[in-house]
């Protein structure tokens, strides 16, 4: 079996874990808890995307002027 994952989770490893997760939350709840988890990401992005702006070599020289 070929591992889908770097850790080595196989196919039904995630098979169990999306039925833990279907049992866990319902099939109702699934599509807000991914609308969720893709705010965050998103969110996260961002962050490092302003990160990145500030650490960026034209703002630091600038600074140091």
């Amino acid at each position: 079996m070929i591992p889908l994952f770097i850790g080595g989770i196989g196919m039904q490893e995630v098979l169990l874990i999306a039925l833990v997760v279907l049992l866990f939350f319902g099939g109702r709840k699934i599509p807000e808890l991914m609308k969720g988890i893709g705010k965050g990401v998103r969110s996260f992005k961002e962050g490092m995307n302003g990160m990145e702006k500030e650490i960026s070599p034209e703002n630091t020289d600038k600074k140091e002027e």
